[in-house]
């Protein structure tokens, strides 16, 4: 069931336990101030000192500190172990573009399973920043604000096929998808447009260009629709 417990009309930092830099929250912060936690980030926040406006997930995570650190009615607690506690956070935070840090780095199956979640909610704009990258679902059409030069990867984790221009290698007229054609290690030859025919296509960024993409994501009118 997909109810809001966090609306807002501005993008919204999403923080997990994973790898996350204060560095890394500074960024995301700086761009959208408003902050929840998925379970164990809320550890984070607390070392952070930085109050999220809500704690969502299963809460099997979080310290008996952090548990007492939060205000009252802040934790929101999902017990069902159907989904991860990001698929908990990105079905019950509404906002037009999340920022997501701590979803990145450490346990690789996590990490799989975050990447799974952008793909399974398209209709829920999130950009993910990690240490060396950045990654979020192409929506059906964008452009990029990027340099000659940047590295552009494109992942497909369903077939997927699409237009560019921009790139050094194009994709127009592939049928890109994981098992049989991937577009890694893609380099920009200026901005680059992207247009895709579904929600399955990972962009995936150096994170350096994080605050320029940013922007991007945000204005672009071009959206999924929730998956039925």
């Amino acid at each position: 069931m997909c109810f809001d417990i966090v609306y807002s009309r501005t993008p919204v930092s999403l923080v997990g336990g994973g790898d996350c830099t204060p560095e890394d929250l500074r960024r995301a912060r700086a761009l959208a101030p408003k902050v929840v936690a998925a379970d164990g980030g809320a550890d984070v926040l607390r070392r952070a000192n930085v109050a999220p406006e809500a704690v969502i997930g299963d809460c099997d995570s979080l310290t008996s500190d952090t548990r007492a650190w939060l205000e009252t009615g802040i934790l929101h607690q999902i017990d069902e172990q159907d989904s991860t506690d990001f698929d908990k956070v990105m079905r019950h935070v509404r906002a037009p573009l999340l920022l997501g840090v701590g979803f990145l780095g450490a346990r690789l199956d996590h990490q799989l399973a975050v990447l799974t979640t952008l793909v399974k909610r398209p209709d829920r704009r999130c950009l993910l920043l990690g240490g060396a990258d950045i990654v979020f679902v192409c929506p059906p059409r964008i452009s990029l604000d990027v340099d000659a030069g940047t590295r552009v990867s494109l992942y497909p984790l369903a077939p997927v096929t699409g237009r560019s221009k921009g790139l050094h290698w194009p994709i127009d007229g592939l049928t890109m998808s994981p098992d049989t054609r991937v577009g890694t290690s893609n380099a920009a030859t200026g901005q680059v447009h992207l247009n895709v025919d579904r929600p399955a296509m990972l962009v995936i960024l150096p994170a350096a260009s994080f605050e320029r993409i940013v922007p991007d994501l945000w204005q672009c009118s071009a959206t999924w629709p929730a998956r039925a």
